[in-house]
């Protein structure tokens, strides 16, 4: 396991917690050095999260979000529609995942969770630095979105169906 994926699995702990999670029960699962545990702590904060380090442990001082997978296919020209979309009720766009048949399952973090993100985005896309990832799979991907509540989630599965971007199983 990286660096990274550490770090993101300590998040998502922290996410799940409501109690602090001790640094010494980190570095025992994760079979690091305590110390290791403390500059993942230091990076998470550089990186944005907002960490409390209290005498039992690390807490993540963030709203508590749900998240969910949806399945979804559009054109290049609807990407810039379905991320706004999806952003102004108050989601955020946190990965794109594609199964390809022969490499198998690609994932890749976007956090996109304005406008401004999004349009920064796809204007890496527009100046040709690469080409969608659902490209490679006929238009069909997954996004990861994270929101404040089911309710909002339920709210942009609604509008994704009403768009006709969400694929039903």
């Amino acid at each position: 396991m990286t660096g990274s994926e550490r770090r993101d699995k300590i998040i998502a702990t922290m996410q799940e917690n409501r109690m602090p999670v001790p640094g010494k029960e980190l570095a025992s699962f994760y079979n690091v050095s305590r110390q290791v545990i403390v500059q993942d702590i230091a990076l998470m904060r550089a990186a944005g999260y907002d960490i409390i380090s209290t005498n039992r442990g690390y807490i993540l001082n963030s709203p508590k979000s749900v998240k969910r997978i949806f399945k979804v296919q559009h054109t290049d020209e609807q990407m810039e529609d379905e991320l706004y979309s999806i952003v102004d009720l108050g989601g955020c766009v946190e990965t794109v995942i594609v199964n390809h048949k022969v490499y198998g399952r690609m994932e890749a973090k976007l956090h996109i969770t304005s406008r401004r993100l999004a349009w920064e985005f796809l204007e890496d896309i527009r100046s040709g630095k690469s080409s969608p990832l659902k490209n490679i799979t006929s238009n069909y991907h997954y996004h990861e979105v994270h929101a404040d509540s089911e309710e909002t989630l339920d709210m942009i599965e609604n509008m994704l169906r009403e768009k006709g971007y969400l694929v039903e199983d």
